[in-house]
């Protein structure tokens, strides 16, 4: 699955703003166009509203049934309009007697086809489909017009069909004619139909009589009475109540004429998107200038809403407790931050409320409120999938009680309860949906290069190949950097870093020695030196690849950028100074490169990336240290870190003064337990 971050590269050039008005316009697409109706009401339920009076004059408007009444009833009275075709029985008896005589046929065959021809031509041949057609309707008569367009009705069973008019022509046969010679004459041939349906005047007509039927059955006034608290709504009050609802929607705006309600559409979910973005702007800085992170972000707002638009469109408001909000706020959770995945729930959560009947949106906004803030202090981190579990069910009981609580604190009913009982069912099934967050998770993972908690502990496995690979390839190394890891993670605890991803990152950060282990000290053996033959800039070379080579190693294995932050940074832009000062030492007054000497960096630019490059140089140089007293680490501690923050090496990380303290305390503390003396175990004497 191939990441965002090869879509959203360096040379990624559009606006921020965009993103976010891409987001409005995507969203006010999907919003219902129909008018908020505030009621909702049953035939032969109670009213739960107060007293109801028109605010202004509207027609009653007649129900479907009404109106489907009335069209059957005056539409038994419609009759079809057909045409005579005059040239018809002119052309076939014509046809007829030429093929006869040519034939050789008798004159007095000739004569009779020819008289029952125009006999039947007379009365009318109607197609059998017409026929059927007409039957199926239940009619018994047509209009037909003649050639001077005068219509006049006639009786079904007064024409004839093809097959009726070659019947009747055998059937009449006089005893001095052969029935046997005339089927020999391909009767059928002449009988041609002249009875043609009049579509024109037929829907003319149709429609003549329909605007017969009046759509309205009355009027309500201004200021007249509708219903008040209590009253039962019969047929006709109900049927008042939807006239109402649909003056309302015609008002405002439907999706075929939206009208000024697209408009304060856009300015509301303008507002709401601004406000996330102002938020971005000002509090994560670091999101909002990041495009993939950004992507990420409002993809989350715009999904839901899109999802929520198209469920209540369709007027199933009740399934919107179907879709689990909760998602979102996990999956930021767990990639970003918490306040961040807050805000952003809220943002949706109202622009969701926006699209349904205004007696349901406090009900939605209190309910969804509730459960995104369960969801945020249940899931401090995602890292056991019995964690998201736990979550899930929280939210679940979240959903039950806050709802449960709404409906007796607002209608005091527990009644109530048992009849919207579908809507625990969704509950349930919302907590299904919330379970897949965890494969969601993964996918982000891999779409957008995020690393979660998880990922970080199944990455710190030192079970894992290249793990293995490092302990077996450079011992010294990989005891390096388990040491490392010690440190690192009481440091991120006390300044509050994420202690996860830089232990992880301690693990990988030198698996770049793997090429060439026997060059770095911590791998060789007493009395080995393979630098002994080269110069100081080969050797500085050699260690300085480590850093690239690494980096080589952790792509070709997949590693995520965020543990390839770590092996890039934790040396920074700093200098091989063992083997610079050993060159210039030997070089006095010589102009030295400073670039042969220099690792390719960045510097840190993180907390996490900022601790580690600190805990490796010390970790390292404590080795070398003859007096392991409290007073001779922390001297070493000091002096190493300062050299660092002197160097500017520090300058891009968010670290402050304190935390560097802190960090410093942490490491002595650490570092006097881990060099301290053991006591030697006294030999049994033999006696």
């Amino acid at each position: 699955m191939a990441q965002i971050n090869k879509i959203v590269g360096s040379d990624f050039k559009i606006p921020t703003p965009v993103f976010f008005i891409a987001v409005i316009l995507i969203i006010v697409y999907f919003l219902p166009r129909e008018g908020k109706y505030k009621y909702t009401y049953t035939e032969n339920k109670p009213w739960q509203y107060g007293l109801l009076t028109a605010p202004f004059n509207f027609h009653i408007h007649k129900s479907d049934e009404q109106l489907k009444e009335e069209k059957d009833s005056i539409m038994q009275s419609y009759l079809p309009y057909y045409l005579v075709d005059e040239d018809i029985a002119q052309k076939s008896s014509t046809q007829f007697t030429l093929n006869s005589r040519a034939m050789s046929v008798p004159t007095e065959y000739i004569s009779y086809v020819n008289k029952k021809l125009s006999e039947v031509y007379k009365a009318g041949v109607l197609s059998a489909e017409e026929y059927e057609k007409i039957q199926r309707q239940s009619k018994k008569q047509i209009q037909l017009k003649n050639e001077n367009n005068i219509a006049t009705t006639r009786h079904l069973a007064s024409f004839y069909t093809p097959k009726q008019a070659y019947d009747k022509i055998l059937g009449d046969v006089p005893s001095y004619l052969k029935v046997d010679m005339l089927k020999t004459l391909n009767l059928n041939d002449y009988l041609t139909v002249n009875i043609l349906y009049d579509e024109k005047t037929s829907a003319n007509e149709r429609e003549e009589m329909l605007k017969q039927i009046a759509l309205y059955e009355g009027e309500v006034q201004s200021g007249e009475k509708i219903i008040d608290r209590g009253e039962i709504v019969d047929a006709r009050t109900k049927n008042i109540l939807d006239s109402y609802s649909k003056e309302i929607a015609g008002k405002v705006g439907t999706k075929s004429s939206p009208g000024i309600l697209i408009f304060g559409e856009l300015i509301m979910i303008s507002l709401f998107i601004m406000a996330l973005m102002v938020y971005l702007l000002f509090y994560r800085r670091k999101e909002y200038d990041n495009p993939k992170n950004l992507i990420f972000i409002l993809l989350m707002v715009v999904v839901f809403p899109v999802i929520t638009g198209i469920i209540t469109d369709a007027k199933m408001f009740s399934l919107v407790y179907l879709i689990p909000f909760a998602i979102p706020t996990i999956l930021i959770r767990t990639f970003i931050d918490s306040r961040t995945a807050m805000t952003t729930h809220i943002i949706t959560v109202l622009i969701c409320s926006m699209m349904l009947p205004l007696t349901q949106m406090a009900q939605f906004i209190v309910i969804q409120l509730l459960v995104g803030y369960m969801c945020i202090f249940s899931l401090r981190n995602l890292s056991e999938r019995s964690q998201l579990v736990y979550c899930s069910l929280l939210i679940l009981l979240t959903y039950i009680v806050s709802y449960t609580a709404w409906i007796l604190c607002t209608e005091g009913d527990l009644s109530l309860v048992k009849d919207n009982a579908r809507l625990y069912i969704y509950f349930c099934i919302n907590f299904v949906f919330v379970t897949f967050a965890y494969l969601l998770v993964y996918v982000c993972e891999k779409v957008f290069g995020f690393i979660s908690e998880v990922s970080m502990i199944e990455l710190s496995n030192t079970n894992r190949p290249l793990l293995q690979q490092l302990s077996e390839v450079a011992p010294g190394t990989f005891q390096h950097s388990m040491q490392v890891s010690t440190l690192v993670v009481s440091a991120a605890l006390r300044i509050g870093a994420n202690a996860t991803l830089v232990r992880t990152g301690a693990l990988y950060h030198d698996i770049g020695k793997m090429v060439n282990p026997i060059f770095f000290t911590e791998n060789q053996s007493e009395g080995m030196n393979p630098h002994a033959g080269l110069t100081e800039k080969e050797s500085a070379r050699i260690i300085i690849d480590h850093v690239t080579e690494g980096v080589r190693i952790a792509k070709k294995h997949n590693l995520p950028q965020q543990i390839i932050d770590f092996i890039e940074t934790h040396h920074g832009q700093g200098k091989a100074k063992y083997f610079y000062n050993s060159y210039v030492n030997k070089h006095p007054g010589e102009e030295v490169d400073v670039a042969d000497f220099t690792y390719p960096g960045p510097n840190p630019f993180s907390k996490e990336t900022a601790i580690l490059m600190m805990a490796d140089t010390v970790e390292a140089a404590s080795r070398s240290l003859k007096d392991n007293s409290k007073e001779a680490i922390t001297e070493l501690v000091n002096r190493l870190i300062d050299s660092q923050v002197n160097d500017g090496l520090l300058r891009n990380a968010p670290i402050t003064f304190r935390d560097v303290e802190n960090v410093k305390e942490v490491f002595c503390e650490k570092l006097v337990s881990m060099r301290h003396m053991r006591v030697a175990y006294p030999e049994l004497k033999k006696k």
